[in-house]
């Protein structure tokens, strides 16, 4: 395709995917669930798996996709597209933390972290084991620990994204059982994107590049926090006129997230995790929210709908052809529903939250949307699985996810959200 035609086959591509999110979302609201997970859903149904399996000639149209990348297709624009929504509403995510409730519950926090990573590492760990010894589900090139350590971070991962859309959906943005998910949501994903990042350097046989990288992440967090953050909070009047941010200031604000998210994926770490943090460190007030009345909207309505289809196009279920491969699916299933919400639930019941709080924690933990993936897809575009694990994990996270909102509402459907923190 030349460029017109690419810019031709985009704009239809866009109208047929948000017309298609919002059918799916009229229904999915019937069922409780947010938008977001409609968008998931919806996402899975365009690609080869339902649309393709139904027309493939008209879905070959309009989604021309071409793995060799010989010739330019729907990837050439619409993971780049992708890439943009999730790094603004990540930074829209951050510029909603509340960093201050955080360190009121930090020893929570950190608790829930550690049993939602601990607990899904070793079932994930324990899992690849199984299907690199016995299935074809890894390609020949990824070695055993390549696979424990990736499968493994992949049942830790927690869809923070998404879990933030679910909290705001719920009216649970200032509780105790909200705060207390999203602070140990954000520490699993860093911790398990560390270990991707492990994982993709020791597959490209550079482990000593991949903790340089870490580190650089590390130091990304630091500077922001503390030297950047006083340093916006300094200057914070002067973008402020009649009580709204300036243009200059958004302009600002929005090459800071791009940078941002340029040096988290330049380390390897993702682009989200260098919005996010960017986000955290914009100064409370006015700005903050002028930025995520004017982001916020076009973000969530145009661009998150491209990442959820982009995803769809890669998933093709029916390569789980057999038996034993449902199997494993289910196994996978299990595994991650144990590793997150059961482990996340013992432990904010250990450190004193109530049996409500707890319960709503752990469900919320168990959803692993949008995050999960991310790193998926950058499993298979790495080539550490194959396309058989890719649907296999994509079938867990959009259960997982599903489950997550029902199951909220039933748990909790005598309970009000307690603000108090």
């Amino acid at each position: 395709m030349n460029n017109v035609q690419l810019a031709v086959q985009f704009f239809l591509q866009i109208a047929v995917i948000l017309l298609f999110c919002r059918l799916v979302g009229a229904v999915a609201l019937r069922f409780g669930q947010p938008q977001v997970v409609a968008e998931m859903i919806a996402g899975v149904f365009l690609g080869p798996s339902l649309f393709g399996l139904l027309a493939p000639e008209a879905q070959t149209w309009l989604f021309p996709w071409d793995n060799t990348q010989a010739t330019r297709d729907t990837q050439s624009y619409l993971f780049p597209a992708s890439q943009l929504g999730l790094a603004l509403y990540m930074f829209v995510v951050g510029l909603e933390f509340r960093t201050d409730i955080v360190r009121k519950r930090i020893a929570c926090s950190v608790a829930v972290s550690a049993a939602g990573m601990i607990t899904p590492f070793l079932l994930g760990g324990g899992l690849a084991w199984v299907l690199f010894h016995h299935t074809e589900l890894f390609p020949q090139r990824t070695q055993l620990s390549e696979a424990i350590l990736f499968l493994g971070a992949s049942m830790c991962i927690t869809a923070f994204p998404m879990l933030a859309r679910i909290i705001h959906f719920k009216g649970l943005a200032s509780t105790t059982m909200g705060t207390v998910a999203l602070g140990a949501g954000a520490m699993d994903d860093a911790a398990a994107w560390c270990l991707l990042a492990v994982v993709v350097a020791s597959f490209n046989h550079d482990i000593g590049h991949s903790l340089i990288n870490i580190g650089a992440g590390l130091s990304y967090v630091a500077i922001v926090l503390l030297i950047i953050k006083p340093l916006l909070k300094s200057f914070e009047s002067k973008l402020i006129r009649n009580g709204a941010l300036v243009e200059a200031g958004m302009v600002l604000y929005l090459a800071l997230m791009a940078l941002g998210a340029w040096f988290t994926d330049l380390i390897g770490l993702h682009a989200v995790f260098g919005a996010f943090i960017m986000g955290a460190a914009i100064p409370r007030g006015v700005i903050t929210d002028n930025l995520i009345q004017r982001i916020q909207p076009l973000t969530v309505a145009l661009l998150l709908p491209l990442f959820f289809t982009y995803t769809g196009l890669n998933t093709k279920i029916t390569l789980l052809n057999t038996g034993f491969l449902w199997a494993m699916c289910a196994a996978v299933i299990v595994a991650a529903i144990v590793g997150k919400g059961v482990a996340c639930w013992a432990a904010a019941r250990v450190t004193g939250l109530s049996q409500h709080d707890a319960i709503g924690i752990g469900v919320l933990m168990n959803s692993r949307g949008l995050m999960e993936l991310i790193i998926i897809n950058i499993g298979l575009q790495r080539g550490i699985i194959s396309e058989g694990l890719f649907a296999i994990l994509v079938i867990m996270a959009v259960t997982t996810t599903l489950m997550a909102s029902p199951i909220f509402d039933r748990l909790n459907a005598d309970h009000a959200p307690v603000r108090n923190v």
